[in-house]
C-alpha cells in the first residue's frame, strides 16, 4: 500500500510519521521546495514539528502529480480554506491520467467550513473530486494534537464515512498501538463537531486570558457543546456524536490544552492584543478564527441561535470587546437548560 499526505503543516507531518512507522509507504507533499528539501536532508520538519525524525518510509515531495502517481489513499491535511482548490488541483491531474492505478479512498484530516459555501470537507472533496472518488470520501477528527501524536503518545479519534466499508478501511489504516480510531457513519456530526470545537476554544481562551478561572471555562465548554450540537442536529448530525470523541472530547482538548492554537488566539486577545498581530507571530493555522465567520452565517442560515460563537465571531470581525462580550453573554434572557433538544 501507498498513502499520499497533502499537506506538510504539523498534523499532517504526524500523520505521515505514523503511517510510515508501521511501515506503510508514505508520500508527504508540501508545495514548498525548500521545506521538502529540508525534510529529505534532514529527515526533520523543523518548520511545523520540530524534533521528531521521520521514517525512510516516508518520502517528502513537492510535485503533486509525483505524489498522486501510485497511491492508493489520498489524505488531505490544509487548512480548511484551500482545500477545495487542492482538490481541483487533483482533479485535474486525475483527469489527465495517472496510469493504471488509481486511488480507492480518501481521508480528510483538516477541521474547519468552508466559509463562502458554508460546505464540511466532505462536501467540498465530494465537489471537486473525480467521480471515481464519489462516496470514497472519510473523515478523521478528534482529540489529538500532532505533537504528542508524533511523540507516541496514546491518542484516539474518530473516522466518519458515509460508507462503512471506507470507514473501517480508514480506521484499519490508522490505528496503531497508542493511536485508536473509532468509526462512524455521523459525516455531518463529526465535521461539525470539529470545526466548531475551534470556534468554541477561542472562547474559552479569551475568558482564560482575562483571568476568569476554571468555572468560567467549565460553563463556556458545556454550554459551547449544547450550542454545538443544536446546529449538528439541525444540520442532520446523530446528537450522540456530540458526546464523543469528535465532540465532548475534540472541545474539552482545544479548549483546555496548552497546545491548542486556538486558545491560544482567544487568550491573546483576552489579555488585550489585536488580531492581526496574534496571527503574524503564529507558524501554524488557527483554523477557528476562519470557521467563527463560517459559523456565524450558519447559524443564520439554519436560524440556529449559537450565542457564544457569534460572540466570538463579533469580537474578531466587528471589534467587540471581549469584556462586553461576556457581559453581553452573562445577561442574555434567562432559559430552562434543555429545550426540544438543547435550549439556547
Amino acid at each position: 500500500m501507498m498513502v499520499t499526505v497533502l499537506g506538510a503543516g504539523s498534523w499532517g507531518t504526524a500523520l505521515a510519521k505514523l503511517l510510515g512507522e508501521k511501515g506503510i509507504d508514505t508520500i508527504l507533499w508540501a508545495r514548498d521546495k525548500d521545506l521538502v528539501q529540508e525534510m529529505k536532508q534532514t529527515r526533520e520538519n523543523s518548520r511545523y514539528l520540530p524534533g521528531y525524525i521521520l521514517p525512510e518510509t516516508v518520502q517528502p515531495i513537492s510535485s503533486l502529480k509525483g505524489a498522486l502517481e501510485g497511491s492508493d489513499v489520498l489524505v488531505f491535511v490544509v487548512p480548511a480554506q484551500v482545500t477545495r482548490d487542492l482538490a481541483r488541483k487533483v482533479s485535474k491531474i486525475a483527469a489527465s491520467g495517472l496510469g493504471s492505478h488509481l486511488p480507492g479512498a480518501v481521508c480528510c484530516a483538516s477541521k474547519g467550513i468552508e466559509i463562502g459555501s458554508l460546505c464540511t470537507m466532505s462536501q467540498v472533496l465530494e465537489e471537486e473530486l473525480p467521480a471515481f472518488l464519489h462516496g470514497k470520501v472519510a473523515i478523521l477528527s478528534g482529540p489529538s494534537f500532532a505533537q504528542e501524536v508524533a511523540a507516541g503518545k496514546p491518542a484516539a479519534v474518530t473516522i466518519a464515512s458515509s460508507d462503512i466499508k471506507v470507514a473501517e478501511e480508514i480506521q484499519e489504516l490508522f490505528s496503531t498501538d497508542y493511536f485508536r480510531a473509532y468509526s462512524s457513519l455521523d459525516l455531518v456530526g463529526v465535521q461539525l463537531g470539529g470545526a466548531l470545537k475551534n470556534v468554541l476554544a477561542i472562547a474559552a481562551g479569551i475568558a482564560d486570558g482575562m483571568g476568569f478561572g476554571d468555572n468560567a471555562r467549565a460553563a463556556l465548554i458545556t454550554r459551547g457543546l449544547a450550542e454545538m450540537a443544536r446546529l449538528g442536529v439541525r444540520c442532520g448530525a446523530n446528537p450522540i456524536t456530540f458526546a464523543g470523541l469528535a465532540g465532548m472530547g475534540d472541545l474539552v482538548l482545544t479548549c483546555t490544552g496548552a497546545l491548542s492554537r486556538n486558545r491560544h488566539v482567544g487568550m491573546k486577545l483576552g489579555q488585550g492584543l489585536v488580531l492581526d498581530q496574534i496571527l503574524s507571530e503564529m507558524n501554524n493555522v488557527a483554523e477557528g478564527v476562519k470557521t467563527a465567520e463560517a459559523a456565524y452565517k450558519m447559524g443564520q442560515k439554519y436560524g440556529v441561535e449559537l450565542p457564544i460563537s457569534e460572540a466570538v465571531y463579533q469580537v474578531l470581525y466587528e471589534g467587540l470587546d471581549p469584556g462586553r462580550a461576556v457581559k453581553q453573554l452573562m445577561s442574555r434572557p434567562l432559559r430552562t437548560e434543555f429545550g426540544s433538544v438543547f435550549a439556547p
